[in-house]
């Protein structure tokens, strides 16, 4: 909500703080923190902050592709999601 008001600065503060959270209480591998950096991604993305982004994208498609299979529904969110911000550059990848 606080993204879609264009609220970005106190949105990424928040979004960190869950990231950080999720890291410490349930581990840096678990798939709670990859939702968490999905959704800071996310915010980042609609900024047009691309190259924050993608490493942010990349590391939560890693989480969930160890934590939960290559044919888990949240890997293909993961996915969807680097496909749109690649989209959004202009990158052929």
């Amino acid at each position: 909500v606080l993204k879609d008001l264009a609220h970005y600065d106190e949105a990424g503060r928040h979004l960190r703080r869950a990231v950080d959270l999720f890291e410490s209480l349930r581990g840096p591998s678990h798939p709670s923190t990859a939702a968490a950096l999905n959704n800071l991604a996310e915010l980042l993305r609609v900024q047009g902050r691309y190259a924050d982004a993608e490493p942010l994208y990349r590391r939560a498609i890693a989480i969930d592709e160890t934590a939960l299979g290559p044919n888990h529904p949240g890997l293909a969110t993961d996915l969807n999601s680097l496909g749109t911000l690649l989209r959004d550059q202009g990158s052929s990848e």
